[in-house]
């Protein structure tokens, strides 16, 4: 009896490649994802924990896949992470060297991640309205304006959401949110303590921190990004 001689089964070309296009897709989605999963987390725990729901922009500045909210607190995070020095000189060009800066740099650096350049934005509004802005002698500094904190509260309360001033509404402060103090100024973070207060992403002469500081100081503005 002669052997049986059995034909090799092969797949079709064309199939092996729409395999090949479904997980190069499915990396590209993966990449797409890796941000989020623990956005998602702490949105997810958020809800079932405190009742909470998480506000997300309709908007994507920098066309990452990412809403400009949660851009504006993973990059303010991001920030403090390299433990800047804490450094208010002035300087040309408006911006401190690399690894320095002040609170105001915080949100700086939380916008510029989402697709924002703030200094560009006040500059543009200090010098088409210079008389809502606290300048000194009436003059507009460049050099310095975007970097000052009540030059901030004038432009966001110009140009973004106003919220409310009282902590005890805790489902009102959402990731990405921007408190201002007197003399200060923060990023609200998607962590919060045991009673649902958010804690802030902020950099004081003490150091850059994410941590339970809401009540810092007193509360003098809270806003949502809203495009400038």
């Amino acid at each position: 009896m002669e052997p049986e001689v059995r034909e090799e089964v092969r797949k079709p070309r064309g199939r092996r490649l729409l395999r090949l296009l479904a997980l190069l897709a499915a990396a590209a989605i993966l990449a797409l994802l890796w941000p989020r999963p623990g956005l998602w987390a702490r949105a997810l725990y958020t809800r079932i924990r405190y009742g909470i729901a998480t506000v997300y922009s309709p908007l994507d500045a920098d066309d990452d896949f990412l809403d400009d909210y949660s851009d504006i607190l993973l990059s303010a995070r991001a920030y403090v992470l390299t433990n800047p020095v804490y450094d208010a000189e002035y300087y040309a060009g408006g911006y401190p060297p690399e690894g320095h800066g002040v609170c105001a740099d915080v949100v700086s650096q939380a916008l510029k991640g989402a697709g924002y350049d703030l200094k560009a934005l006040v500059d543009a509004d200090i010098a088409a309205h210079s008389d809502c802005y606290p300048l000194p002698n009436g003059t507009p500094d460049t050099n310095i304006d975007f970097r000052r904190v009540v030059n901030l509260a004038v432009y966001f309360e110009r140009h973004a959401e106003a919220l409310t001033l009282d902590a005890g509404q805790t489902a009102e402060w959402q990731p990405g949110d921007i408190v201002f103090y007197e003399g200060h100024v923060g990023v609200v973070s998607d962590r919060r303590n045991a009673d649902g207060r958010p804690w802030i992403i902020h950099h004081t002469s003490r150091g850059a921190f994410e941590e339970d500081a809401l009540d810092y100081k007193a509360i003098t503005g809270h806003y949502r990004w809203s495009a400038g």
